[in-house]
């Protein structure tokens, strides 16, 4: 019975190219309910740049990204594509909820109104019913009691937390991590990880680009290894850090290790 419904997320053959650089070149990814996918690999090599076009934030020139059997329609081709339906995008960024590495919460907003602003402008849902589940989020991730607080007044695992909250309460299908701890030091980024592996727990879906190798090895239903804009290997973690095929992984992993 699970075989008919559609992965949540789906990409084929997807091509992406900045001018003359061609970042991404026909990668393909799969992501079933429940799913934790790890994007891992060299800065360069595509990880970030394919996460924002799963979530439209950069248009592709090529290939499928169809989201719960559902694909994006497109205008035009090659350097001139963009997608068709406006409505479409809302509604595919509305169900794929991105933590960027640097957070980008507004400034001038406190942690609360920060995690309520995009169910509230966005999908226009009700002040009160967004505000008991902003409260319950932030509890979730542990910082119920920064709710009054400032961006500024939080650490950067605080603020990486908050960042969370309020991806989880546009209540999306899935999430999407871009480097989540990359700009923490190693105590503010055990916080995040917990977090992370809390969410996994609970059988979330998740798209997870990072650098934390034991993240990606622990974490993760399946680990992608994306070298020069394709995929070189993927699999489940225990095979690709138990017993890497390709030479370019081995050598990836190793210098990983080594750092």
């Amino acid at each position: 019975m699970s075989a008919a419904i559609p992965p949540v997320i789906e990409i084929t053959g997807l091509h992406k190219s900045f001018g003359d650089l061609e970042v991404l070149r026909g990668v393909d990814l799969t992501a079933h309910a429940g799913d934790v996918v790890s994007l891992i690999g060299s800065s360069g090599s595509g990880k970030s740049t394919l996460l924002r076009c799963l979530n439209l934030l950069e248009d592709s020139q090529q290939g499928e990204i169809i989201f719960e059997g559902e694909p994006v329609t497109w205008r035009g081709s090659g350097p001139g594509r963009h997608p068709a339906d406006r409505e479409q995008v809302r509604r595919i960024r509305t169900n794929l909820s991105m933590v960027f590495q640097q957070f980008n919460l507004w400034s001038h907003l406190t942690i609360l109104q920060n995690v309520m602003e995009a169910p509230v402008t966005v999908l226009g849902q009700p002040k009160a019913e967004v505000e008991d589940r902003a409260r319950a989020y932030l509890d979730k991730v542990g910082i119920g009691e920064k709710c009054d607080a400032w961006p500024a007044q939080l650490s950067g695992g605080q603020q990486q937390r908050a960042a969370i909250a309020r991806a989880l309460c546009m209540e999306p299908r899935a999430l999407l991590f871009d480097e989540p701890t990359s700009a923490l030091d190693p105590e503010l980024e055990q916080e995040v990880v917990r977090v992370i592996r809390a969410l996994a727990e609970e059988g979330r879906t998740m798209i997870l680009v990072t650098h934390d190798m034991r993240m990606a090895r622990d974490l993760s239903t399946r680990t992608i290894f994306l070298h020069q804009g394709r995929v070189e290997e993927e699999g489940p973690p225990a095979d690709l850090f138990g017993a890497p095929k390709s030479a370019r992984l081995k050598q990836f992993l190793s210098h990983s290790q080594a750092a």
